[in-house]
C-alpha cells in the first residue's frame, strides 16, 4: 500500500534527496525527449533535470515568488521510502487549474497505481489539471479522465476539461541551468572523454528523436482528433 503526503512548504530533506533521486534514475521517463542512457547526452540532463526540480523544490512554500505543490508517495510498511512524487504548479487566476509538471515513480512499483493514486489527489484539489506525456501514457491518462487537446513539442497535451485555464502560471526561469558552469564542465568531460564526432552524433541523434517524437505525436492526436 501507499501512503500520499501534500506539501506545500518545503519538505524535510530526506524526501527531498530521495525525489532527487527519482529524476536522476528515472530521467527517460520525466524528460519530454525521452533521452535513453544510451546516448552521450544523458549525463547532462541528468544533471539539468535534476537541477530544475530542485530549484522547483526550493520553492515550495513561495519563497520564489511562484505557488508549488507537492504530492509524495511513500511506502507503507517503509514510511522512509519514497516510492513517487508529482509536483505541480497551482494557477494563479485560476483557484480550480493547475498544470503538472514533473512526476515519477519507482520503477518496482511501475504496477501498483502510485501515478494514478497521485495524479488522481492532485485532480481533487484542483479539477481542472493539465499535464503532457507520451503517446504511449495518454490510455493510461484517459483512463483519470483527462483528454487530449493537441501537442506540446513531443509529446501530448491533455486536460480533464476540453480546455486550458485562461490563468496564468508561475514558471521558474530554468533555462540558465543549461549554460551553467556546471553543465559546461559536465560537457567538457565528455568531450575529453568521447571526442567531438562522438558528442555530434550525439545530438544529430536527440534532435532526431525529438523530431520523431513530435511528428509521432502530432499524427496521434490527428487521428484521435480523426
Amino acid at each position: 500500500m501507499t501512503t500520499l503526503t501534500h506539501f506545500d512548504t518545503p519538505c524535510p530533506e530526506p524526501l527531498k534527496s530521495q525525489i532527487l533521486q527519482l529524476v536522476v534514475d528515472h530521467l527517460t521517463d520525466i524528460s519530454a525527449m525521452e533521452i535513453a542512457p544510451s546516448n552521450l547526452l544523458y549525463s547532462i540532463y541528468q544533471y539539468a533535470i535534476g537541477y530544475e526540480v530542485h530549484l522547483y523544490l526550493e520553492a515550495l512554500g513561495g519563497g520564489k515568488g511562484i505557488a508549488v505543490e507537492l504530492i509524495v508517495a511513500t511506502d507503507e510498511q517503509d514510511p522512509e521510502k519514497v516510492t513517487g512524487f508529482v509536483l505541480y504548479l497551482p494557477v494563479k487566476d485560476d483557484p480550480q487549474a493547475c498544470g503538472i509538471a514533473y512526476m515519477a515513480e519507482l520503477a518496482s512499483h511501475r504496477h501498483l497505481g502510485v501515478i494514478r493514486d497521485m495524479v488522481t489527489q492532485v485532480v481533487s484539489r484542483y479539477p481542472h489539471s493539465e499535464l503532457t506525456c507520451s503517446v504511449s501514457k495518454v490510455a493510461a491518462y484517459a483512463e483519470m479522465g483527462f483528454q487530449i487537446l493537441g501537442t506540446r513539442g513531443p509529446q501530448v497535451l491533455m486536460n480533464t476539461r476540453d480546455h486550458s485555464t485562461d490563468g496564468l502560471m508561475g514558471v521558474l526561469d530554468v533555462a540558465a541551468v543549461y549554460s551553467s558552469t556546471e553543465v559546461r564542465q559536465i560537457h567538457t568531460y565528455l568531450l575529453q572523454r568521447n571526442g567531438k564526432k562522438a558528442m555530434l552524433d550525439a545530438e544529430k541523434k536527440r534532435d532526431r528523436q525529438i523530431d520523431q517524437l513530435t511528428a509521432k505525436a502530432r499524427a496521434f492526436v490527428a487521428q484521435a482528433k480523426g
